[in-house]
């Protein structure tokens, strides 16, 4: 059995979000086209708690995109971005939504971030994610959504890791750096994943 998952597809990450990935909106009409040829939809959704140890307004003094260390981890210093409850976390109105079947929510810990739906970034606790798919009977996982040199590519390495067969969904994502996201599908390649466009499974 095959899932698609569906990374992060919410308001702070298109353009005028909080965190806007360049063009993440044009991931959309392709997520919502895949879906159907899917036996199982998941999505993601960063859904931080206000003054996230994340964001560069929790670290007076310090510079936004500033990498600093966050509990023995290091830790880009991001905007403001999908507080719990606001627009902003609300997965984008675009995205269809009616085939998505579980929603895992990733970042609600204050003092780290999380990358993975999988896991937080310090793989100190699970979402779930992993064993909702196994307990589904799910093999093989395909991923897209935002942002690709971030939380798809952490959550393409964590689904390795837990023994999926991997599948990247190249034209379905869309990265912050063009530069950052050739260096994470290189190292998903070197792991063992496949780097695919839609069409192959469109066709």
């Amino acid at each position: 059995m095959k899932a698609l998952l569906l990374i992060d597809i919410q308001n702070d990450f298109v353009p005028g979000g909080a965190l806007a990935v360049p063009a993440g909106d044009a991931v959309i009409p392709l997520a919502n086209e895949l879906q159907a040829r899917f036996d199982l939809v998941v999505a993601t959704q960063d859904w931080h708690p206000p003054g996230h140890h994340s964001f560069a307004s929790s670290h007076p003094g310090r510079n936004l995109f500033e990498t600093i260390d966050l509990d023995g981890l290091p830790q880009v210093l991001w905007p403001d971005h999908c507080v719990q409850g606001s627009a902003g976390a609300e997965l984008h109105p675009a995205l269809r939504q009616e085939r998505i079947e579980a929603i895992f929510r990733k970042g609600t810990t204050p003092v780290i971030d999380s990358y993975s739906g999988f896991f937080d970034n310090g793989h100190r606790k699970s979402t779930g994610l992993a064993d909702y798919l196994r307990g589904k009977g799910v093999r093989q996982v395909y991923v897209a959504g935002l942002a690709g040199d971030y939380c798809v590519y952490f959550s393409a390495k964590d689904a390795l890791a837990e023994g999926f067969d991997t599948y990247l969904i190249a034209d379905a994502t869309r990265a912050i750096d063009a530069d950052g996201f050739a260096r994470a599908c290189a190292d998903l390649r070197q792991r063992g994943a496949r780097i695919v466009d839609s069409s192959s499974l469109l066709s």
